[in-house]
């Protein structure tokens, strides 16, 4: 299995569940926008949010937890692994599109 098969999967899920999670809120808004009629049906979703962003905040976890440990020298066979800055900067990426995707329902009654 590669190295970072797991960090990159905790990082798609996590993205995959932020959106699925605020889909009831934002899906309906952006196909009105489109001009796409019947998106009204994505309100389903509402009752499974709350279990869809403990979903997203725990693989947030695994992704933090995949990109911030020491590495050991048995993972690479290297006497000193390299610090994967890129992963880094992917993972503070899927957390900030994360954060906005969730705080997104909050914020509609300030923004309409």
């Amino acid at each position: 299995m590669p190295r970072n098969l797991p960090r990159i999967a905790s990082l798609l899920g996590a993205v995959g569940a932020a959106l699925a999670a605020s889909a009831c809120c934002i899906g309906p808004l952006v196909f009105a926008l489109l001009g796409i009629g019947g998106a009204g049906s994505l309100l389903a979703l509402e009752p499974y949010r709350p279990i869809l962003t403990v979903l997203t905040l725990a693989l947030l976890g695994v992704g933090f937890f995949f990109t911030y440990r020491r590495p050991s020298a048995d993972d690479c066979g290297c006497e000193k692994p390299r610090v994967n800055r890129a992963g880094r900067w992917m993972l503070w990426g899927s957390t900030g599109l994360v954060l906005a995707a969730l705080s997104f329902p909050s914020l509609v009654p300030y923004i309409f």
